[in-house]
């Protein structure tokens, strides 16, 4: 599970809504300060405010400015990952192959080579759309006994 810490925005009565920074990478990359990364994230000042289930906690819990740990798990993050990056790139290489092998001429392989990478992302997208309330899919809240299993 990967685990990133935030700061409780708003408070609801199923969920809070949390602001993160993130600095997992920065923290386990062997480079630390040297990269750029981090500063450019302190320069921007991007922050993401993430939807966070309860799951059952109460909500009277938490409140605004409490610091809390979220986690993913990391077979989420390969998948999602894999499908981000190869889907637009395979759809991409198989327009072109297909373009080439129908004998098309340089410019109408290297358009259907554009029209593969525009529709894998295409594709990426609506499976985000489609996806997006997969609790599954979401960062859970990490509290002392997750922690404890997660040891």
């Amino acid at each position: 599970m990967l685990i990133e810490s935030g700061k409780v925005v708003a408070v609801e009565t199923d969920g809070l809504w949390v602001e993160t920074i993130a600095k997992s990478t920065c923290g386990s990359c062997a480079a630390q300060k040297g990269c750029g990364q981090s500063l450019l994230e302190k320069v921007s000042g991007h922050t993401t405010f993430i939807w966070v289930s309860l799951g059952g906690r109460p909500a009277e819990n938490y409140s605004i400015g409490d610091n809390i740990e979220l986690g993913v798990p990391e077979q989420v993050v390969a998948h999602g990952s894999m499908l981000v990056y190869l889907l637009p790139l395979v759809a991409m290489v198989l327009f072109t192959l297909g373009a080439d092998a129908l004998a098309a001429g340089e410019g109408l392989t290297t358009l259907a080579g554009i029209a593969g990478l525009v529709l894998g992302g295409a594709l990426v997208r609506w499976r985000a759309h489609v996806t997006r309330h997969d609790s599954r899919l979401q960062p859970v809240l990490i509290d002392d006994q997750q922690r404890l299993r997660l040891a």
